[in-house]
């Protein structure tokens, strides 16, 4: 469509240096604006050239070999191509054929990724598989849902390779790798030999190798011992699940489906595809040498277990998705390991057991973790089956070490004691088994040594998986106990504002807590009241539990003010700089939605802790 040229279209110019004329031809991927609008184009030594060519049957000449030196005739041949483009511009300029000078042009060059050097490309000949009608079989294989792809988000990138797969070239000049069956002739004639045939005396093999995806693609049947129809490959062939980077699903994935169909008779390698993402640095950023921020998992396994490496990498292994691991988040895995530790050496040495049946009488507390156990047990069970592992991960981190140690064993340390403690030393085992059992797949070295410590069983890894069981469910208990930690949390914040010590115990009177007072007493230390008590302090907390406190010779009241007093103005600083933030129309307007949300989320956190340092002050002693 360029007026300049539509002229010439279909007649031909002499190409300088050589005796050769070439055609000319209309094109649309040169770009008219671009230079003059008009362009050579070598076919046999660029991609896109060599597109070119294809659609309008051009000459594909090759002019180097395998060393980039020049081999078309004339007074280049010989040259190294770096060497012929100096020598073919001096040329050019002696002929006076240059009309203007080169001028600075900034393009696209491929290197080696090994070792930096130019990378020229050339056609040269090479065995190819066609693909066309094993794409086809790979695409109807997903669609038929015989292949299901987690998550299903990544299923439209599945297509996009499948349905625009070229022909493939799987010959390569490596060093290593399955040699590809073809034998020369001593006359030259090539002849493709199965797997078991021998080639004829004086025969020579190629000595190209398969492309390693070539090899790779093999895997599902050929580790089954395949092209054999052994007992393995009809037990195990297809798999069930195939787990792998979404990084090589064109690579792997594909291949395995083109392979699998192709040699089982239609029959896909597997019945599902789970797909994560990239492990990436603490800031997002993919992991390359020359960023300098590759991280070797050996240093962390020998500082911290592998376990807390695992556990840390499941935190962060949401579908699909790539995930940034730090340090910190390892050293925090090592300490949810240490945490599970503790937890069972404290049943051990209160003679938690595991044999026998539950007690039929349970105490609240004892009721209320077995219901929380199973519901976790469902939860976890549920999020398998969507390969959910970082919520599996979640879900197994906050109730061994919120629920199960923060509040359970000390809960179980006050039964323990009275002549219901059997009872709960049963319910303890119970709990800590089946939380090992549990983690075993994500935390498998410290499950296993656990235990084996706690049942004297063989291993956890040949124990039965945990079912959840409904009939333990118990919404009153679960009620009961939320009750306490509500009340328990308030106390422990007040005597925290008040500038009382964790550890130091307390005069109180609790009015309201019936059942529940003893276990709030031991949790938040608060002595029972003497005749002549005389509270300074109360709070009445969101259950309506009023505790009163004699908080006289426990703190500084002075300097309790005084820091409250800071607190205070701090709060009320980060209060009016958010609040202006959000009352300018041009933050408002301008910003993204995520970080007027964290705007919004720091006022209100501001203002509540106005509210509360408030009533903490009100609160204090006099005097």
């Amino acid at each position: 469509d360029d007026p300049r040229y539509r002229r010439l279209i279909g007649t031909d110019l002499p190409l300088p240096l050589t005796n050769r004329r070439i055609p000319i031809v209309a094109d649309e991927h040169v770009d008219p604006a671009f230079g003059t609008g008009a362009v050579k184009v070598t076919p046999a030594h660029d991609p896109n050239d060599f597109e070119i060519g294809r659609r309008h049957d051009l000459p594909m000449l090759t002019i180097m070999d395998e060393r980039a030196v020049i081999t078309a005739p004339g007074p280049f041949a010989g040259l190294d191509r770096l060497e012929a483009r100096s020598a073919i511009i001096a040329a050019l300029r002696e002929d006076g054929r240059i009309v203007a000078e080169k001028r600075p042009y900034l393009h696209a060059v491929g290197h080696c990724s090994r070792c930096d050097t130019v990378i020229e490309p050339r056609l040269s000949l090479q065995w190819w598989v066609r693909v066309e009608p094993l794409a086809q079989a790979a695409s109807a294989a997903v669609r038929d849902g015989r292949v299901v792809i987690e998550p299903a988000s990544l299923a439209p990138r599945y297509f996009a390779w499948v349905d625009g797969l070229r022909d493939w070239c799987i010959s390569r000049q490596l060093w290593w790798g399955h040699r590809i069956p073809v034998w020369y002739s001593p006359d030259g004639d090539d002849v493709c030999f199965g797997p078991d045939e021998t080639p004829p005396r004086g025969w020579t093999q190629d000595a190209d190798v398969l492309d390693t995806w070539f090899s790779a693609a093999l895997w599902p049947f050929s580790t089954l011992g395949w092209p054999e129809d052994t007992a393995d490959l009809r037990k195990y062939y297809p798999t069930t699940v195939l787990v792998t980077g979404y990084d090589i699903l064109f690579f792997w994935v594909v291949r395995m489906m083109l392979f699998g169909l192709y040699a089982m008779d239609d029959q896909p390698p597997f019945k599902t595809v789970v797909l994560h993402g990239l492990v990436r640095d603490a800031s997002g950023k993919k992991m390359t040498k020359s960023r300098g921020n590759v991280i070797d998992p050996l240093t962390w396994i020998d500082a911290y277990g592998a376990d807390a490496v695992r556990f840390s990498l499941l935190q962060g292994a949401n579908p699909g998705a790539d995930q940034a691991i730090n340090q910190e988040w390892v050293v925090g895995a090592r300490n949810f390991c240490n945490k599970l530790w503790n937890a069972t050496r404290f049943a051990l040495l209160n003679g938690a057991t595991v044999a026998g049946d539950l007690p039929d009488t349970l105490s609240g507390a004892d009721a209320w973790i077995l219901s929380r156990l199973h519901a976790v047990i469902a939860e976890v069970d549920a999020f398998y089956e969507r390969y959910e592992f970082a919520k599996i991960a979640d879900v197994l981190y906050h109730f061994a070490w919120d629920e199960v140690c923060d509040w359970y064993v000390e809960l179980a340390k006050i039964t323990l004691a009275g002549p219901s403690g059997d009872d709960t030393r049963r319910v303890l085992g119970e709990v800590l088994e089946t939380l090992l059992r549990l983690l075993h797949p994500m935390v498998p070295f410290v499950t296993e040594t656990l235990w084996t410590a706690l049942t004297g069983g063989e291993s956890v890894v040949i124990a039965e998986w945990p079912l959840p069981d409904p009939a333990r469910t118990n919404s009153a208990a679960e009620r009961e106990i939320t009750a306490v930690q509500a009340v328990v949390t308030e106390v422990r914040r007040f005597r925290s504002d008040q500038g009382v010590k964790p550890s130091q115990r307390v005069p109180a009177r609790l009015t309201g807590a019936d059942a529940a007072e003893a276990a709030i007493r031991w949790l938040v230390r608060l002595d029972e009241v003497t005749a002549d008590f005389a509270p300074t302090a109360s709070l009445t907390t969101a259950g309506g539990v009023l505790v009163e406190f004699d908080l006289s010779g426990t703190i500084d009241v002075a300097a309790e003010q005084s820091r409250l007093a800071k607190d205070l103005a701090a709060a009320h600083k980060e209060r009016d700089v958010n609040s202006a933030k959000l009352g300018n129309e041009a933050f408002t307007g301008k910003a993204p939605e995520a970080v007027i949300a964290k705007v919004r989320d720091r006022l209100a956190a501001a203002e509540s802790d106005i509210t509360r340092i408030d009533a903490a002050l009100a609160a204090l002693p006099s005097g």
